[in-house]
Order: structure tokens, then sequence, then C-alpha cells
């Protein structure tokens, strides 16, 4: 299973897209009912959907999660909640037995009346087709996913330790998930240390000498910008970002950047200073290749 980043990429489905449908938000809300009462006298007039729409109290249940679904395409945000939340869709379908050849032919219809929304609320050509470029984008990667749920299950009739396998992966996502987040709050709590340590450092600068109190405060916020550096990536992380090592070797410059510093006060050894020197010589090549890497990647 791909993650939401990668499922973006490949639909190139980037934040200029996701700004556009956001746009659309409150058209989409004033037409929501309109949108519902299409959809269902679509699969009304299909037996095999109108098989599972006997119910009444099913029907109003069904109709206001397909109208939050309609509305929540346009919601600007789409992390790994998004994709979680369109995966137990997907598994929904499979479990009731709708077959996805329906599926399909529904999202056909969203497709329709979302495009006809656009052409109704824009008369200029182009904003019309950026708009509706943004739609088709959203409306695939909603289908890509809602029809994983299928190939998954075909998938669980040739394996017959499927059923085990997807319990143990899907725990250990949520262990890793819930290391991540024991991180972040690790984080947090050694950042407050080192600003509790910043402030007791210049408190500590009057009665001390003044030259060693500035730099050791300044390694201190280094210190710092190394932690913010790191939850920000982590955050990112669990957001549904990509890992980037970039972070961590700037991370590793800074560290060795204070360590020159401290080794300043020290009065270490030319020998020492001079391997500092040349590790952070090295490092700053390693950070300007990986950089320089990422974006040739992004630009092809």
């Amino acid at each position: 299973m791909y993650t939401i980043q990668q499922i973006k990429s490949h639909y190139l489905f980037n934040d200029e897209d996701a700004e556009t449908l956001k746009s659309l938000l409150p058209i989409a809300k004033g037409n929501r009912e309109r949108m519902i009462r299409d959809f269902y006298d679509y699969l009304l007039g299909i037996p095999e959907t109108a098989a599972f729409l006997q119910d009444e109290a099913r029907i109003q249940r069904l109709r206001l999660s397909h109208g939050g679904w309609f509305v929540n395409l346009f919601c600007g945000v789409y992390d790994n909640q998004y994709l979680h939340n369109l995966q137990r869709v997907g598994h929904v379908h499979v479990k009731i037995g709708l077959d996805a050849h329906f599926v399909n032919a529904a999202m056909q219809q969203v497709r329709r009346f979302a495009v006809g929304m656009i052409r109704e609320n824009f008369p200029d050509r182009e904003e019309r087709r950026k708009k509706t470029e943004a739609v088709e984008k959203i409306l695939d990667i909603n289908l890509d996913i809602l029809t994983a749920s299928y190939i998954e299950e075909e998938l669980k009739k040739v394996f017959i330790s499927k059923r085990f396998e997807s319990l143990l992966v899907r725990a250990t996502e949520r262990f890793t998930y819930g290391l991540n987040l024991i991180l972040v709050l690790a984080l947090v709590g050694v950042s407050l240390s080192v600003v509790g340590l910043f402030f007791w450092e210049i408190f500590h600068v009057v009665g001390g000498p003044v030259e060693k109190g500035i730099l050791s405060a300044l390694g201190t916020l280094l210190i710092l910008w190394m932690m913010i550096e790191l939850m920000d990536n982590e955050i990112k992380s669990l957001k549904g970002g990509r890992f980037n090592i970039q972070v961590f070797i700037g991370v590793v410059i800074i560290a060795i950047i204070r360590e020159i510093l401290i080794s300043t006060l020290r009065h270490d050894p030319l020998e020492t200073q001079i391997f500092l020197a040349g590790t952070l010589l090295v490092l700053g090549v390693v950070y300007y290749l990986v950089a320089r890497s990422q974006q040739l990647s992004i630009s092809r």
C-alpha cells in the first residue's frame, strides 16, 4: 500500500490543487443536497445497487455519509487521516459485497456532477479548466484508494496467511505511530529543558566572563535550533510526509559547530580544532550533495 504522499505524487496532485479545491468548498456545500438527490436517483435506478438501499433508516445514514464525503473532497487537507477514512469506506464496500464495477460507475456520476457544478459557477474558460483538473485528480485518487480494497481482498484469497500479515502490519503501523508520538513529546520536553538552560546561562553571564557566557549561550541556542528542526521533521512525518535525511545532516552540522565553540573555550589543542573544522567541511559537502539530489528529484 502506498502512502498518501506517494499517491498524490503519482497523480501529480500538488499544494496548488489542494488550494484550488479548498476554494470550491462553499460551492460544494451549497450543492450538497442536489448532489445527494441526483446520486441516489442514480443508485436507486440500478437494481444491483438499489438492493442495498431497501431500509429507509439505512438510506438516511448513507445520505449523510455520502454528503460528508462529497464536501470533504474540497476540504483542502489530504493527509494520512484522509487516506485512512477512504480505506475504511473501501473495506465497508468489500464487506457488504458491493461489486467494484458499481463503485467505478458511481464515481463517474459524481464526476459529471462536480464538473457540471464548476461549469455553472465559472464562466471563464481558463479558470474552469484549472478547477476541473483539480477535481479530476482528487476523484481519481479517491477511486484508486477505494478500489485498492478490492485488490487487497483478492490477495487474501491467494495468500492464506494474509489476514495474519494484515493484522501484524496494522499493529506495527500503530506501534510505530505511537513511538513517533512519544518521540515528539520527548523532543518537546528536551526543548523546554534547553530553553531553561539558555535563560540560566544568560542570567549567569553577568557573574562570569562575558565572552565565555555568550559563547555558551550561543551553543545552547544551537541545540534549541536542532530540537526545532527535529520536531518539525517528526511532525511532518506524522502527517504523512517523507523522511528528510537532510534535516539530520543539518543537526549533526549544528552539533559540530557547537563542539567547535566549546573547544575554543577549553583551548583544546590545534589538532583537535583542525579535526573538527575538517569534519564540518566534509559534512557541509555532504549536506550540499543531498540538498542538490533532493532538488533534482523534485524537478523530475
